[in-house]
Parts: C-alpha cells; sequence; structure tokens
C-alpha cells in the first residue's frame, strides 16, 4: 500500500508530492498525461500573466531573465524540479476509479496500452486540474474539423477568417496573433465589453487594434450555428451570417470532478465546488484531498498555480499529524 498518492502531475500536483517528501511521507503521482500536460497544451509562445517568483514550487528559484517566464521556460523548470526532487511519476496513467475501502483507497488505472493496473493508498491528493474539459457551446456544427477549443499559434490560420469566441485573455491574445499573420479575425463575445480579466499591459493593445479595425469586435454577440464555410451570429438580437474558415472556442474549461463524486465528496449548491477544510484541504472523506483548481467553484480562476501551490503543504501537515509509519509497506 502506498502512503500517498497524487492524482495529477500538475503544478500543484507536484508541489503536494514535493511537501509530503519533506514530511517524510513518499507519494505515487499518477498522471494521465505528460508532466504539467496543461502547460504543455498552452499556446506555444504564451508568456505566464505570473512573475517567475510566484510561480515557484517547494522553495526551488525559478530563473528567467525576464519579467514573466515563457511556456517553454515554465515546462523547463517543473520538469527540472520533478527530476531534482526524485518523484515518483507514472505518466499517461489515467485513473478511472476511486473507492473508499475502510482505511485505504482503491484506485484503478489504465495506460497507454490499454492496462488496467490497481493501486491503494491511505491517503490520496486529487489535483486533477481542468484543462481537458472545455465548456462547449453545445451548438450545431461545434464538431466539425475546422472547429477548436485550444489554441496553439497562429501560423496554420494566415490568411484565414477565423472566428474567435470569448473575451477573456486567452481569446485577446490569440485574436492579436492572428491579426499579426494576417488572419481576418472576428471576435464574438456575449458580454458588452471585454473582461476585466483581461490583462491591463495588453487591454490598450487590444482596443487600438479594435479601434482600427484591424480586429471585428461583436459584443452582446452569441454563436449559434457552424457551417464548413461561414457562422450563424446573433449580434444584440439580430442574426447575420458571416464567411468563415475556422472557429476558436476559447469560451475557458471546467475542473473534471467525476473521481471525487465516485468517492462520495459533497458539493456547495451555490458554487458547485467541493466541500473541504480549508485549513487542511481535506474532504468530508477522511484522507481524501483536494489540491489546486479542482478545489475551485463554478469559476475556475478563483484558484490558479499561484494560490493552488500552496495547498501541498497544508495537505502535508495533515497527513503528517496522523501518519502512522507502521501501516505502511511496499506496494
Amino acid at each position: 500500500m502506498e502512503q500517498a498518492i497524487v492524482i495529477g502531475a500538475g503544478p500543484c500536483g507536484l508541489s503536494a508530492a514535493i511537501e509530503l517528501k519533506r514530511m517524510n511521507i513518499e507519494p505515487l503521482i499518477l498522471e494521465k498525461g505528460s508532466i504539467v500536460h496543461s502547460i504543455y497544451r498552452y499556446p506555444t509562445f504564451l508568456q505566464f500573466h505570473s512573475t517567475a517568483e510566484l510561480l515557484e514550487i517547494g522553495n526551488i528559484p525559478f530563473m528567467t531573465p525576464h519579467d514573466k517566464p515563457t511556456r517553454l521556460e515554465g515546462l523547463t523548470y517543473f520538469r527540472t524540479v520533478a527530476e531534482r526532487e526524485n518523484l515518483r511519476i507514472h505518466t499517461y496513467e489515467t485513473v478511472t476509479s476511486l473507492q473508499k475501502e475502510g482505511d485505504r483507497f482503491t484506485l484503478h488505472a489504465t495506460d497507454r496500452f490499454g492496462r488496467i493496473k490497481t493501486y491503494t493508498a491511505a491517503n490520496v491528493v486529487v489535483a486533477t486540474g481542468y484543462f481537458d474539459h472545455p465548456n462547449y457551446l453545445d451548438i450545431p456544427g461545434e464538431d466539425l474539423p475546422k472547429v477548436s477549443h485550444y489554441y496553439q499559434e497562429a501560423h496554420p490560420y494566415a490568411g484565414m477568417k477565423v472566428a474567435i469566441v470569448g473575451g477573456n485573455n486567452s481569446a485577446v491574445d490569440a485574436a492579436m496573433d492572428l491579426v499579426r499573420v494576417g488572419a481576418d479575425v472576428t471576435v464574438i463575445y456575449r458580454q458588452n465589453e471585454l473582461s476585466r480579466y483581461v490583462k491591463s499591459w495588453v487591454r490598450p493593445v487590444f482596443e487600438s487594434m479594435i479601434a482600427k479595425e484591424h480586429v471585428r469586435m461583436l459584443f452582446h454577440a452569441n454563436l449559434l450555428e457552424i457551417r464548413e464555410q461561414d457562422i450563424r451570429v446573433s449580434v444584440a438580437g439580430k442574426e447575420e451570417w458571416i464567411a468563415n474558415d475556422f472557429v476558436l472556442a476559447l469560451t475557458g474549461f471546467r475542473p473534471d470532478r467525476t473521481l471525487l463524486e465516485a468517492a462520495g465528496v459533497s458539493f456547495h449548491e451555490q458554487t458547485g465546488g467541493p466541500v473541504y477544510n480549508p485549513e487542511t484541504m481535506e474532504s468530508g472523506i477522511p484522507n481524501l484531498y483536494i489540491a489546486g483548481v479542482v478545489a475551485a467553484g463554478s469559476r475556475a480562476n478563483e484558484i490558479f498555480i499561484e494560490t493552488g501551490r500552496f495547498h501541498g503543504k497544508l495537505i502535508a501537515q495533515s497527513i503528517a499529524s496522523k501518519a502512522d509509519p507502521s501501516l505502511f509497506f511496499p506496494s
């Protein structure tokens, strides 16, 4: 039986594992993708909103010559930290079930070859993030090949008519990139103005692009239908068809709480977030802990790397305070 299993090798999962090791509790991390897979899925040339210092885990310095580190630097940093801390990580193993049986948890996982593996643990930390679960529009044509809920880089869209759905940082950043490669960009946003979360140093540049008509910005608008060569949009209640080659539905993501639900964790009716003790991050199920954005309510940006990285220390202290080393033995 494992002393502790951490589900998810994102920054918050890695942080929890590091803090556990420093409490002499040896964790195993199960990750369905690569290490910090969500950061790997970020746009190729993304620059973090946060400074390097605010992304550090385990008190290991994040060194960069830039004011704000890049995606590539983030991948290098977190990968190096995992190596330096000698963390046990099983990548490409998807946990499919989590059950409490007496004083231990049983987990079933499937690897990339379809093989099923079974683990038992005295403690489990769920740090599954949210980047693999986009908010779908649920409209006709959303399943067409021209539609993506992720943006990687601008080059494939050069000279194309691209519609972007959303008005937050991801949508604004993508629109600005696409304009620079010569794409014809239309941004469709249901609100009457840009999100207040748009980066302060980006907002004036983007607003200038709108004013100069480099970007067609449609406020109070909704995408209603997607076809191969056009899209149907409602703008202030009036519908129109717009010629279109690609759609980027950058409408955000939602935490995956399937494992928590299966394990019997309770959720707040108003926010949808799981019930847990904020002093320990322990859920209502004894020895089942929550780390990172999966602990957030209906707004996923309530918790991010800057704040979620501190969950690990609370979890490690709680587990260590209850630990009895005689209960643990090798798998």
